[in-house]
C-alpha cells in the first residue's frame, strides 16, 4: 500500500493535535489530580471562611467522640483500644465514645442508623465540653450532590442539642492508597463546610497522616479489613491530641471581638 503525503489541512490538524496532547501531558504532570493535596496544617478555615476561635476547655473536660467504625475501635485488639478511647489517656478529662460501624452522614451502619438519627438518640446524660465529629468514608458511594445538605443537617442537629459546645470536625482518613477520588471529595466538602461555620477541621488526607511508608504498620489489611491496627489507633490518638493542643493555643482573632492573644 502506498501512503500519500498529508495535505496542508491534514498537516495543520496533526500539528494542532500534537500540541494539545503535549499541553495535556504537561498539565497532568504538574497538577496530578489523582493525588491528594500537598501537606498542610490542620484546616482552620478556607480563604473565604470564618476564622475559628481558640479552643478553650475546662481543666477536666468531657469529650464526646462521635463517628464511624474508626471511632468504634474496629480492628483494635479490643474496641476500647481504639483511638477515641486512647485519646482520653493523652488529654485531660474523659471521652464518651459513640461510634457505629459502617455509618455515615448519609449511610446507616451495621449496628446503628445514620449520623443524623444517631445524634437525635444521644443519651440525655451526655454533657460534653467538646465534640469531635469524625468521618466518614462510608459516604463515598452515596449521592455526592446531596452530601453537603446531609452534613449540614447533622451539624445543625448536634449544635442544637449541645449549644455553645465547640465542635471539631475530623475528616476521613484514607483506608487505602492512593487516596480515592470520592474520599478526597468528601475531605474537600467537609473542609469547606467547616470553614463556612468557623469550625476547626482536621484533615488526615491533606496532612498525609497515612503514607506508603507507614500504611502497612497503621492499617490492618487482613482480618481488620483496612481499619487501623493497634499501632494505627495509637497513632491517630496522638495526631488528634496534637491538633487539639494547637487549636487551644491559636490566637484569638479580631473577628472574635478581642485583641489577638494566646488562649488561657
Amino acid at each position: 500500500m502506498t501512503l500519500l503525503p498529508p495535505t496542508r489541512r491534514r498537516r495543520t490538524a496533526l500539528a494542532l493535535g500534537g500540541a494539545l496532547a503535549v499541553a495535556l501531558a504537561v498539565t497532568l504532570g504538574i497538577l496530578r489530580p489523582w493525588l491528594p493535596p500537598a501537606e498542610t496544617p490542620p484546616v482552620a478555615a478556607a480563604e473565604s471562611g470564618l476564622s475559628p476561635a481558640a479552643l478553650t476547655l475546662p481543666d477536666d473536660p468531657e469529650v464526646l467522640v462521635f463517628g464511624d467504625s474508626w471511632t468504634y475501635g474496629s480492628a483494635a485488639t479490643v474496641p476500647t483500644d481504639g483511638y477515641a478511647y486512647r485519646l482520653a489517656r493523652l488529654i485531660p478529662g474523659d471521652t464518651v465514645v459513640r461510634g457505629v460501624r459502617g455509618s455515615g452522614y448519609q449511610k446507616p451502619g451495621l449496628d446503628g442508623p445514620d449520623f443524623l438519627t444517631r445524634v437525635a438518640g444521644l443519651e440525655q446524660w451526655i454533657d460534653p465540653d467538646l465534640i469531635i465529629l469524625q468521618g466518614s468514608i462510608n459516604d463515598r458511594r452515596s449521592d455526592a450532590a446531596a452530601y453537603p445538605a446531609a452534613v449540614n443537617a447533622v451539624w445543625d442537629a448536634m449544635s442544637a442539642k449541645y449549644p455553645d459546645v465547640p465542635i471539631v470536625i475530623l475528616g476521613p482518613a484514607p483506608h487505602e492508597l492512593p487516596v480515592g477520588a470520592s474520599t478526597a471529595r468528601i475531605d474537600r466538602d467537609l473542609a469547606e463546610l467547616a470553614a463556612a461555620r468557623g469550625w476547626w477541621y482536621i484533615s488526615p488526607v491533606r496532612e498525609r497522616w497515612i503514607t506508603d511508608e507507614n500504611y502497612l504498620r497503621l492499617i490492618d489489611v487482613g482480618v481488620g479489613r483496612k481499619h487501623p491496627s493497634d499501632a494505627g489507633h495509637a497513632y491517630l490518638a496522638e495526631k488528634v491530641a496534637a491538633a487539639l493542643e494547637r487549636f487551644s493555643t491559636a490566637p484569638v482573632t479580631a473577628a472574635d471581638g478581642a485583641k489577638p492573644q494566646p488562649a488561657k
